[in-house]
């Protein structure tokens, strides 16, 4: 079957405006354009369109997709495994948050009597799988599963007050980290007071700390792209400006 934009549009429910769009970018290219100029699409493309949909379904940004599909080792077979998996793993979440607001509901109603720390199982859930599709990998292979288990485990057994001031933190060195990014100085007392709540926040899920680990977490901050392009969406640039921060605050800068 070959496809214009349009009727692959329809087939699929994705814009032809968006397919032009991939196209532009390089990540969905037709298989060849006809003589009246209309993109054709091939079984081919119609594939390749079906992993883009399935990454993007997880959340996958379009920079990481095209990354992972022009890649030589890209298996399709092995893909949708893992997409079949991802979104097992999704649909699992979303039950539970499902679950919560049932009972949340009930609860409020007065049908039954809801545990604070049930209020927050859902969210816990989310974030856990979230740090795992993003930076699992790299995570387990510097610290080991067990430390990244232990750690998992420690969040989901967080009590309400504590998720709430984990959570509170969270946005707190958010805004006193632009602060801090302009001093122009990772030594400022600003830059440092980020360091110690960079480490106050750490410690709600890290099961033991250390410097050197510490140290090494703000190291790979740089080094891994998804976490730098985190960082500085707070702060644009700001990413090694943190790192140099909690370096001199370990005393290893």
């Amino acid at each position: 079957m070959e496809y214009t934009v349009n009727k692959l549009a329809q087939l699929s429910g994705v814009s032809g405006r968006t397919l032009r769009y991939y196209d532009q970018i390089g990540l969905l290219k037709p298989a060849r354009i006809n003589e009246s100029g209309y993109r054709i699409y091939s079984d081919k493309e119609v594939d390749l369109l079906q992993q883009i949909l399935f990454y993007r379904e997880l959340e996958v940004s379009l920079e990481d997709i095209m990354n992972i599909i022009s890649k030589p080792s890209f298996n399709e077979t092995e893909a949708l495994k893992n997409h079949y998996k991802n979104l097992r793993k999704k649909r699992d979440r979303l039950d539970k948050m499902i679950e919560t607001i049932e009972k949340t509901i009930a609860s409020k109603e007065g049908g039954i009597d809801m545990q604070d720390k049930d209020k927050f199982e859902g969210l816990k859930e989310k974030m856990i799988e979230e740090n795992e599709a993003k930076y699992g990998k790299e995570i387990r292979e510097k610290y080991g599963d067990e430390t990244v288990d232990a750690s998992n485990a420690k969040l989901m057994g967080m009590s309400q007050e504590k998720y709430e001031a984990m959570t509170s933190l969270g946005e707190e060195i958010n805004t006193l980290f632009k602060k801090a990014y302009e001093t122009g100085d990772p030594s400022s007392e600003l830059a440092q007071e980020l360091a110690a709540k960079h480490k106050e926040w750490l410690m709600y899920s890290w099961s033991s700390y250390s410097k050197e680990a510490h140290a090494g977490l703000a190291e790979m901050y740089v080094a891994d792209e998804r976490f730098t392009a985190y960082y500085d969406k707070t702060v644009k640039g700001g990413t090694k400006f943190l790192r140099d921060a909690i370096l001199i605050y370990l005393g290893m800068n």
